[in-house]
């Protein structure tokens, strides 16, 4: 049982957080329950993420990182999205496009805007790649995404009676606190604090498993805002279809930019796995429920994909042991 709960955590960790969200939300003896909880888990969303990236933060020898050709085409490629779908966004508004496909181009651009996924690192070592580089670009990533997101959520939801700096502001500060922090936090450690530094890198899944956690707040979030969408069921149809046509997009895209250097766990990493729990976070908190539905579907994507290709790295390695 320890050994199957190791091998498939994503999937674990995703059903068990939509089936403790079913049971507190249609179990009438666990409503009261459900009533306090429900306020503490969108709290703990955001420090999940925080500690996910401390952790990984943490563990990284500043000192050996080094910008890589393949980071710069991965953060063009992931702007040049996110410019055209903006684009089509505005477009479609600006022609009176109705609410609802709004609402599937805000899910579409929330998957793509999204900075690279904190466990990356932690995934691509269990692949074999070159962690030092996913580490790297994972940081650099989530300074993109720092001022990325603060830059064009202001333009798809303007706040009331507030100018585009003022949101910009407002939005850099939050995301400047979930993500900016834990890297300051994590130098500290790394270079001055050798005890908690050790501790963490004495537990080398602890990333790993932050962010399963993480992905079962994930999970629940996704499964209630579904449940108590007011929308039908055909724009989350195609929010699910489309977010996966995204998933999938992203992962031959980042492939392709690696095959040719033999980059391609690193580079299929860094352009298609997402941190999904942020992304839900903060299109929540500033765009439509709706478009962080997308996001939470983007969850059952790249973690089905993500254990696919563990299971089958594994299965290559357990082929390799019997030649032996």
């Amino acid at each position: 049982m320890k050994q199957f709960l190791k091998n498939w955590t994503l999937p674990v960790a995703i059903v068990f957080g939509a089936t403790i969200y079913l049971l507190f939300a249609y179990l009438p003896p666990l409503e009261p329950a459900a009533l306090v909880l429900g306020p503490v888990c969108e709290t703990i969303l955001p420090l999940s993420v925080f500690a996910t990236l401390f952790v990984t933060f943490s563990k990284v020898n500043f000192s050996l990182m080094r910008l890589c050709r393949w980071h710069f085409v991965i953060i063009a490629l992931q702007l040049f999205l996110v410019a055209l779908t903006l684009a089509c966004i505005l477009a479609l508004e600006r022609n009176g496009a109705s609410s609802s496909v709004k609402w599937v181009l805000e899910a579409v651009l929330v998957c793509i805007i999204a900075p690279c996924a904190t466990a990356a690192p932690v995934v691509t070592a269990k692949l074999g790649g070159d962690v030092t580089e996913m580490t790297t670009f994972t940081l650099l990533s989530s300074l993109v995404g720092a001022v990325l997101i603060p830059a064009v959520f202001p333009l798809l939801e303007p706040s009331t009676g507030a100018t585009f700096l003022t949101a910009f502001l407002f939005i850099l500060q939050k995301m400047t606190i979930i993500l900016v922090l834990p890297l300051m936090l994590g130098f500290i450690v790394r270079h001055w604090w050798g005890t908690v530094r050790r501790y963490i890198e004495s537990r080398s899944d602890l990333g790993f498993y932050c962010w399963a956690f993480s992905l079962s707040i994930t999970a629940g979030v996704t499964f209630r805002n579904i449940l108590q969408s007011a929308s039908d069921g055909t724009v989350l149809f195609y929010i699910a279809l489309l977010t996966l046509l995204t998933s999938v997009f992203q992962y031959v895209v980042g492939r392709s930019v690696g095959r040719h250097r033999r980059e391609e766990i690193c580079t299929i990493q860094g352009m298609f796995q997402k941190n999904t729990a942020l992304a839900i976070w903060v299109a929540w908190l500033y765009l439509s429920p709706l478009s962080s539905v997308g996001a939470g579907c983007y969850v059952l994507w790249q973690n089905m994909i993500n254990s696919y290709e563990l299971w089958q790295h594994r299965r290559r390695q357990s082929r390799s042991a019997s030649r032996k």
